[in-house]
């Protein structure tokens, strides 16, 4: 995907979060890929990501993300929508760990690559549920 359009390269990048594939998802980040969590935290490297989103897809089943609005300034773009997923609750998921929240990121795309995911959402939701 080196060729293309911010865009498309970001909706990429959600279909294969919506997947779960995370080496798939590996595949559209830079090796100096940075993302910043709900809480402004912030991880970068590829390979430091790989293990995070490993680790988050093991702790939230079905993990969503559903863009509503997208918007574009050259190779940044800001996603709106919800954010969706079940958290274990005493060890197990279970239909109680369900949640869905309003949710924002915003992309810097680099030669077709995720450079930066940044995502904006109120996680204390979240955190109840687990």
């Amino acid at each position: 995907m080196t060729n293309a359009h911010p865009m498309e390269a970001v909706v990429e990048f959600i279909k294969r979060i919506n997947a779960g594939n995370v080496d798939a998802l590996c595949e559209l980040m830079t090796e100096d890929h940075l993302f910043q969590d709900a809480l402004g935290k912030r991880f970068v490297g590829r390979e430091t990501l790989r293990a995070g989103w490993n680790m988050y897809f093991q702790q939230v089943a079905d993990y969503k993300i559903r863009g509503e609005n997208f918007f574009t300034d050259k190779n940044i773009v800001a996603v709106f929508g919800t954010a969706s997923g079940t958290s274990k609750r005493d060890g197990k998921f279970s239909a109680e760990g369900f949640w869905e929240i309003p949710a924002a990121w915003k992309s810097l795309v680099r030669d077709g690559l995720i450079a930066e995911w940044c995502v904006y959402a109120e996680s204390s939701v979240i955190s109840k549920k687990a």
